[in-house]
């Protein structure tokens, strides 16, 4: 495996992406988001500041052993030109996430990634789990909150800054976090990098539920410390499926009346 190499996805690896679940690392699901069958694994590394060449490397030989990664057939005439697109597309992710090079940009780029933060939990009998949701359409914002109540959250809404800063400094801390993107007066993906840094929410597990459907942005989300990355439209089982597996606990039992019983809980 070369700094050279050109790699894509196999089947495996575009099912991992776009599955509403994932057992991969976080590093492991950054690089399947930025393999595009174009960029060398040197270049994609440049784009990864914040990931050492040892943890890279591990990372391309885990994928390739678990055969989501094949090498790329590469035109030569049009490689160098090529590149030079996705160079100046990931320049300019970090200022317009949705602006790029044709070649990097998805139209109708769908993404629903999920992972675990942390141990499978059991609830415990009566325990209600908290949540907040950070979304300016308020239909949505409502249709989600119901959602989740039907489901046994206590859910609480904020739409704006202001709310947004009330919400996080109320009590109980919560068991998950739904975070919009594009908010009047804020940016999602300043809002993850702060509960990132919090004391008391570093560890709250956050899906990002945007309308931003473009490779940079999702790139940006998953970087940023997101533990789920769901694209509007979405279907409100795959965005249940994602919930379940960023807290933990899994899908309900037939037959049971607590949607949210642990499989592995003893009766």
């Amino acid at each position: 495996m070369q700094n050279s190499s050109i790699y894509a996805l196999t089947p495996a690896g575009r099912q991992e992406l776009h599955g509403n679940a994932t057992t991969l690392a976080p590093d492991e699901i950054e690089l399947l988001v930025r393999i595009d069958g174009v960029l060398t694994l040197a270049q994609i590394e440049a784009g990864m500041p914040a990931v050492s060449h040892e943890a890279f490397t591990s990372a391309c030989q885990r994928l390739l052993t678990r055969g989501m990664l094949a090498p790329a057939e590469v035109d030569p005439f049009t490689a160098q030109f090529q590149t030079q697109l996705n160079r100046m597309a990931l320049n300019q992710a970090e200022n317009e996430a949705d602006a790029g090079a044709a070649s990097l940009k998805k139209t109708g780029y769908y993404v629903s990634i999920a992972r675990q933060r942390g141990p499978t939990r059991t609830l415990a009998p009566g325990e209600v789990l908290s949540a907040i949701v950070v979304d300016d359409e308020p239909m949505l914002a409502k249709f989600i909150q119901s959602y989740l109540a039907f489901e046994g959250f206590h859910v609480r809404l904020a739409s704006n800054r202001a709310e947004v800063i009330a919400e996080f400094r109320k009590q109980p801390v919560p068991d998950l976090i739904l975070l919009d993107v594009v908010l009047p007066d804020a940016d999602g993906f300043d809002i993850l990098l702060r509960l990132r840094q919090h004391p008391a929410l570093k560890n709250v597990p956050v899906i990002m539920l945007t309308g931003k459907a473009t490779r940079e942005a999702v790139i940006k989300g998953l970087a940023g410390g997101a533990d789920g990355y769901i694209t509007k439209p979405f279907e409100a089982d795959a965005l249940m499926e994602a919930v379940r597996t960023v807290i933990g606990l899994s899908k309900p039992q037939t037959g049971s009346s607590d949607p949210w019983v642990n499989k592995d809980a003893k009766p």
